[in-house]
């Protein structure tokens, strides 16, 4: 009897309703390890998760069993709960729809991880539109402009 062996390396990258500036270092790290939770329990691998003020970066290796889309779904709902429920915002909090998935080999981990990880570091010298649509770019992926993310022009 064979099994199945794979790697699959996934960044997803997803934004607070309306752009709004709502996820506070005073609560975003346990939101973080909130939502890693969220992804071992659906039986993956969470790697990193990290993010800044408005957005969320998710590095998982995911097995073929699991759908992207179902993880990141599962991920949202379970993560605004937590948030309402733990009143960390006011008002009630949600995501925006949608979300963007990068795949990547085992050599680039480090450098992915690292990339997470220095986030506040990262958008002091350049905004997440400018960010996202780097990533677009990057990976040849083809997109119409007019369903991207809200984008809110802030200074970050």
């Amino acid at each position: 009897m064979s099994d199945t062996y794979s790697q699959i390396y996934i960044q997803c990258v997803f934004a607070v309703s309306k752009r709004e500036c709502l996820l506070l270092p005073e609560w975003r790290t346990n939101l973080f390890e909130y939502i890693a939770g969220i992804i071992r329990t659906k039986g993956q691998k969470s790697i990193i998760v990290g993010g800044y003020l408005d957005h969320v970066h998710v590095f998982v290796g995911l097995k073929p069993q699991m759908a992207i889309s179902d993880l990141i779904r599962d991920v949202k709902n379970s993560s605004t709960n937590f948030i309402n429920e733990n009143k960390y915002v006011k008002g009630k909090f949600s995501w925006q729809t949608g979300f963007g998935a990068f795949s990547y080999s085992q050599s680039q981990i480090g450098n992915v991880y690292d990339y997470i990880l220095n986030q506040e570091k990262h958008h002091k010298k350049k905004s997440f539109r400018d960010e996202y649509l780097d990533f677009l770019k990057k990976f040849e992926i083809e997109y119409n402009e007019k369903y991207l993310f809200n984008w809110i022009e802030t200074k970050e």
